[in-house]
C-alpha cells in the first residue's frame, strides 16, 4: 500500500510542531504589502503581521498560491511514492482550490485527491488533522478522504471580530454585510456557511462574544461522544487562553481529542483584522 501524504494550506493555521508531527505539507498563500510579497506564516509571522498592521498606512492584500507551487510539492511527494490528499480553504474565499486543481492536471500519473473544505482556519485544520492521523496509522487514500469528508460535515467555526472594516475592504464580507454600520460597542459573531462568511448575531462586548461562542458550540455539539476543539486568535493570546479555560470547564473534552490554540494566519488576518477570536470544532 502506498503511503498517503496530506497537503493543506497556510490558512489552516497549524503550528510548525503539528505539521512536523503528522508529516503534513502546508502550501503558503501570499500577503502582498506595498512592493513586498510575503509567504503566509513563513516570511511573515502572525505577531509581526498584526503589530505592523496596527500602524500601517498602506493596507495589505492577499493572493492564492500559484499552480507551480502546488506542482512542486505534488511532484516531490509523488517521486517518494506517496499518494496525496490535498485539503484547502473554501473556493468561495480564495482561488487556492483552482491552483491545486491546475497542478493536479499537470501530473496525470500522480494519484491526487483534492477536497474543498468549504471553510478555513482550524475548521479546515481539524478535519485535515484527523485525516493526517489516519494516514500516519496506515490508512489508504480513500479511507483518509472519507474520514476528512465525514469530519468536514461535522465541523464548524464561529468567530467574533473587533470590526467589519477588514472584511468589507477585502471583499470577503458575504452575508456579514447585514451588520455593516453596527455600533462600535457591538461585536459581530460570524460563521462560515455554504463556503461563505455569514452573520450570526451581535453582542455588546468581546467578553460577551466569548461566552456566546462557547454557548453556540455547546449547542452545535450537544450529545457528541468526542469533540475536537481549536481556539483561534489574531494577536489576542490572553483572550484565547481564557476561552480555552472556559471551554475545558464547560465541555467534556476527552484526553485523546485534539484541543489546541492556533493563530489566525496573516492571509486570514488581512480580512478579519486584529483582535479576532474564534472557536472551531469537529465532533464525532
Amino acid at each position: 500500500m502506498s503511503k498517503v501524504a496530506i497537503v493543506t494550506d497556510s490558512t489552516a493555521g497549524f503550528p510548525e510542531t503539528i505539521l512536523e508531527e503528522y508529516s503534513m505539507h502546508a502550501i503558503p498563500l501570499q500577503v502582498i504589502w506595498g512592493d513586498t510579497t510575503y509567504q503566509d506564516s513563513i516570511d511573515i509571522q502572525p505577531t509581526e503581521f498584526y503589530n505592523k498592521l496596527e500602524t500601517a498606512t498602506v493596507m495589505p492584500s492577499t493572493s492564492q498560491p500559484s499552480p507551480a507551487a502546488f506542482k512542486k510539492v505534488y511532484e516531490e511527494l509523488n517521486e517518494k511514492g506517496c499518494e496525496i490528499l490535498s485539503i484547502h480553504i473554501s473556493s468561495e474565499l480564495s482561488g487556492t482550490m483552482a491552483s491545486a486543481l491546475q497542478a493536479r492536471d499537470m501530473l496525470p500519473n500522480a494519484k491526487i485527491e483534492i477536497i474543498d473544505s468549504g471553510t478555513t482556519s482550524l475548521a479546515l485544520g481539524l478535519p485535515t488533522l484527523l485525516a493526517a492521523q489516519a494516514a500516519k496509522d496506515g490508512a489508504s487514500l480513500e479511507e483518509c478522504k472519507q474520514i476528512a469528508l465525514k469530519a468536514q460535515s461535522q465541523a464548524g467555526i464561529y468567530f467574533a471580530v473587533a470590526t467589519l472594516e477588514f472584511l468589507h475592504r477585502g471583499g470577503r464580507i458575504g452575508g456579514a454585510s447585514a451588520f455593516l454600520g453596527t455600533m462600535l460597542n457591538l461585536k459581530p459573531i460570524l460563521t462560515v456557511q455554504d463556503k461563505r462568511i455569514e452573520a450570526v448575531e451581535r453582542v455588546r462586548s468581546m467578553s460577551k462574544a466569548i461566552n456566546r461562542l462557547i454557548e453556540i458550540v455547546e449547542e452545535q455539539t450537544n450529545g457528541s461522544s468526542k469533540i475536537h476543539i481549536g481556539v483561534i486568535h489574531a494577536n489576542a493570546p490572553d483572550e484565547a487562553n481564557k476561552l480555552l479555560e472556559k471551554l475545558r470547564d464547560r465541555l467534556s473534552i476527552k484526553s485523546d481529542a485534539f484541543c489546541m490554540i492556533g493563530e489566525v494566519s496573516p492571509v486570514i488576518g488581512t480580512h478579519t483584522g486584529p483582535g479576532t477570536i474564534g472557536l472551531a470544532y469537529c465532533y464525532e
